[in-house]
């Protein structure tokens, strides 16, 4: 029997359990800024808010993809070099990470925006996770 990487598979489930808070509850909240048909110049806030909808879901998308790749790495021989994979995927939600901080460094401060936009710290636990999954995966 294969054995589970347990940080691999507890990043795996935040993975995706983020996915879907994206893509339900995420969606449901850009739903709520959807500009109103009889306001001003309607098509170009349209247009902008129909852009940050499938900017959204290109989130929503990359955490499924990224969840996928968690579940192969760790249930499955799919991946030739498993290893390789965890650090692009590291990579990746470090970046996120930082990208995430820097923006909320170089917006307009309000009150416990770091906490209230707290998504950073959810990547550094999955970064640190599939960190200390790499280095207890043989392959």
């Amino acid at each position: 029997m294969k054995k589970i990487n347990i940080s691999i598979l507890f990043a795996n489930i935040l993975t995706g359990l983020a996915f879907l808070a994206h893509t339900i509850g995420g969606d449901i909240e850009i739903n709520s800024i959807q500009p109103a048909i009889n306001i001003n110049n309607w098509a170009e806030k349209q247009q902008i808010w129909t852009m940050a909808r499938c900017g959204w879901h290109w989130i929503s998308f990359d955490l499924l993809f990224a969840s996928i790749a968690l579940a192969l790495v760790n249930f499955t021989n799919f991946f030739d070099n498993k290893k390789t994979i965890l650090q692009l995927l590291l990579c990746y939600f470090f970046g996120y990470a930082i990208v995430w901080l820097l923006l909320i460094l170089i917006s307009n401060s309000f009150p416990d925006n770091f906490l209230k936009l707290g998504q950073w710290m959810l990547l550094l636990t999955i970064s640190g996770l599939i960190y200390y999954g790499t280095k207890k995966q043989n392959a």
